[in-house]
């Protein structure tokens, strides 16, 4: 039988037996050497002194071990089941406690695992039911529109109609999985900003060139206080995606012949860009939900969009180590305020 499958209790008979017989033959040896009778009797009692000693001293080991062995897999149920942390000895200087100090640890480490887990799936499912909400109604209103077309006959001028109508969905589509690709890419690291020391007056210029034919539809009165020669540390490309949309908000939820003002403020440690507008405003409750991803008030479910652009305005802001605040009354218009650090 190999060693390294020998039970405890073998062990100990191997140990026991091996032990007697080395004092056996050393008992012989000096018997044989010396003649002396006393030799073989002192030999004996040493013997039986160490069989009675080396069996107490296994039988403690023996309970030890048990107990052990009880507590390991009670922890290990523990840490099984999930249900509740694994007990830990007050004692730090035995084998058992410093093996359970390091169970307790991993067992808080698959714990905290475990609710990323469950907070990734929770996020998963949010994330698949708000996505379904936003293409279904664009959906059915193609399917409903194709069948029109396949079904009936139209004339050109509901042709033109219908085809422009279908244009504009899959305008909305095409938006929707744009905005989720590049929330996705930022979210996932994909995408990294890279900060470059470049002039905020382009930065501002190219947002800006993005809302004006909406504006001049509107007749929306747009302008513009920006130091041109001032210099900042930010990402270009994406800090003109976050700006456009606070912009392309304002755009929409101001009304006819109103007014939007962009003005740029240098602060001692961040750097200010604005965007007021003279639109319906924001109630003070909904300030924080409306960063939310897909939230859209109530009362502007009319108005185009599928309410991602301030999420994504958020993220882009806050992976350049800034913020984006909102100050709006009921009426009175809305003031977004993005904050780039100036370091």
């Amino acid at each position: 039988m190999k060693r390294g499958f020998l039970s405890s209790k073998r062990l100990f008979q191997c140990v026991t037996a091996g032990m007697l017989s080395a004092m056996a033959v050393i008992t012989i040896s000096v018997f044989l050497a010396t003649k002396q009778t006393a030799v073989l009797a002192a030999g004996g009692a040493l013997s039986a002194c160490a069989l009675i000693c080396l069996t107490v001293l296994t039988q403690t080991f023996g309970k030890r071990l048990a107990r052990f062995t009880s507590d390991l897999c009670q922890t290990l149920d523990c840490m099984i089941a999930g249900n509740e942390a694994p007990h830990c000895p007050q004692d730090g200087e035995t084998q058992l406690a410093r093996i359970s100090h390091r169970l307790t640890r991993l067992y808080q480490i698959m714990q905290e695992n475990q609710r990323k887990v469950d907070e990734e799936r929770q996020e998963l499912q949010s994330l698949v039911s708000d996505i379904s909400h936003q293409v279904k109604t664009p959906v059915s209103n193609l399917k409903m529109v194709t069948d029109t077309l396949l079904t009936y006959p139209v004339s050109d001028a509901e042709r033109t109609d219908f085809v422009r109508g279908i244009r504009s969905q899959t305008d909305k589509l095409d938006f929707l999985f744009q905005a989720l690709v590049k929330t996705s890419r930022l979210e996932t690291g994909v995408i990294r900003l890279e900060k470059k020391a470049c002039r905020l007056f382009d930065t501002v210029a190219q947002a800006m060139s993005g809302i004006v034919y909406a504006a001049e539809k509107k007749e929306i009165a747009v302008s513009v206080d920006c130091p041109e020669h001032l210099t900042l540390s930010h990402d270009s490309k994406w800090t003109t995606e976050a700006l456009f949309n606070l912009l392309d908000n304002a755009v929409k939820y101001t009304p006819s012949r109103g007014k939007i003002t962009v003005s740029v403020v240098p602060w001692e440690m961040y750097v200010e860009i604005k965007v007021s507008d003279t639109g319906k405003g924001i109630s003070e409750s909904n300030h924080a939900a409306i960063f939310r991803r897909f939230y859209r008030e109530e009362e502007i479910h009319e108005q185009q969009g599928v309410g991602i652009g301030l999420y994504l305005a958020r993220q882009i802001v806050m992976q350049q180590g800034g913020y984006i605040k909102v100050v709006s009354v009921p009426g009175q218009g809305s003031d977004f305020s993005i904050m780039l650090p100036v370091r």
